[in-house]
C-alpha cells in the first residue's frame, strides 16, 4: 500500500482490449498480451480478468457472477462460527501466505490457473494498492482467505482458499461488511460455483454487469 493508503496512479496499458461483446461462446474474449499491472487494471475496468497464461487468456463470461453487497446469505451454522470467534480476520497482513494458498494444489485440483507468473503480477499490484487480501487465523496459522482488485467502488474477487472448514466464508463476509463500510457497491465474483451460490451469489447477463461496472467505477469508495 502506499503511505495515504490509497492505490498508486495507475499506469497506461500498452493494450486494448476487444469489446467483450465480442466473446465467445465460453466468454473468451482475447489470447497474448502480458500481465503489466497497467495491463490489468485496463481489463478490470473493460469487464475482462485473466485466466490461464502460457498464452495469457482473457475472459468476460455471459452470465456474470456478483454478489450483492446487500444480499449475502449467512447459514446459521456459518452465523454460529462468526459469532464464537472461530477465526480472527485481518486484512492486507499477510498477501504472501494468501496468493500461496490459493495457488497451492489440494484433492480434486491438482493443478491451479495461479502460475507464477499470476503471483508476481499480483503480488506487484498489492505493493502498488491495487489488490487487496483478507485473512482467517486460527492462532498463528492462516487458516483461508481470499484476494482480489478494488478500482473506484467495484471489487473484483480472484481467488479463495479454505485450509479449514468455513474459513473462506467467513473471510467473505468479513470482506462484505468493509466493502459496505467503505461505499463499495459491486462486488464481481466472475464464475458462479456451488460454494459462491451457497452465499447469495447470483448471475447477471453481461451487459447488465458492464454497465453496473461503469457506475461502479465512476463511484467514490473509501480506500479498504
Amino acid at each position: 500500500m502506499t503511505p495515504s493508503g490509497a492505490p498508486a496512479s495507475e499506469p497506461v496499458s500498452r493494450y486494448r482490449f476487444p469489446d467483450p461483446e465480442t466473446a465467445d461462446e465460453d466468454g473468451l474474449v482475447a489470447v497474448g498480451g502480458d500481465l503489466a499491472h497497467g495491463t490489468l487494471l485496463a481489463a478490470y475496468r473493460a469487464g475482462i480478468f485473466p485466466w490461464s497464461d502460457g498464452p495469457i487468456t482473457w475472459w468476460s463470461p455471459d452470465p456474470r457472477a456478483v454478489i450483492p453487497l446487500d444480499g449475502l446469505h449467512v447459514s446459521h451454522s456459518l452465523a454460529r462460527t462468526i459469532r464464537r470467534g472461530a477465526f480472527r480476520v485481518t486484512f492486507d497482513t499477510a498477501f504472501p501466505g494468501v496468493i500461496e494458498g490459493c495457488a497451492a494444489a489440494r484433492p480434486g485440483r491438482e493443478e491451479t490457473w495461479i502460475s507464477p507468473a499470476f503471483v508476481e503480477a499480483y503480488t506487484r499490484l498489492h505493493a502498488l494498492g491495487w489488490v487487496h487480501s483478507v485473512e482467517c487465523w486460527q492462532g498463528d496459522r492462516l487458516a483461508g482467505g481470499l484476494y482480489g482488485v478494488a478500482i473506484g467502488a467495484w471489487f473484483g474477487g480472484e481467488s479463495m482458499f479454505s485450509a479449514e472448514r468455513d474459513a473462506s466464508k467467513v473471510a467473505i463476509a468479513a470482506l462484505v461488511a468493509r466493502l459496505r463500510e467503505c461505499g463499495f457497491v459491486l462486488f464481481d465474483a466472475q464464475v458462479m460455483n456451488p460454494h459462491l451460490a451457497s452465499l447469495g451469489a447470483v448471475d447477471i447477463p453481461r451487459g447488465e454487469y458492464r454497465a453496473m461496472l461503469r457506475g461502479a467505477l465512476a463511484a467514490g469508495a473509501r480506500p479498504l
